[in-house]
């Protein structure tokens, strides 16, 4: 996949689906929060955050083409 612009990726996101977003959005979150952790040097495993988010993160819509940005 090549690389988008700013203007590109804010297109494409605005092309994908409420849930969609909402899921990269919360499939985001872990390493937001990890990054912001080691800042502050109390770092947290991000896996052991994704673990705790994963009943909140609907799995991909199979019947719909997987596009990452």
């Amino acid at each position: 996949m090549k690389s988008m612009n700013w203007k590109e990726a804010i297109q494409h996101w605005r092309t994908l689906s409420p849930g969609e977003r909402k899921r990269r959005h919360l499939q985001a979150i872990p390493r937001h929060v990890a990054r912001s952790m080691a800042m502050e040097g109390e770092p947290v495993d991000e896996t052991y955050l994704r673990e705790r988010l994963a009943h909140l993160i609907p799995p991909p819509d199979p019947s719909k083409p997987s596009s990452t940005s």
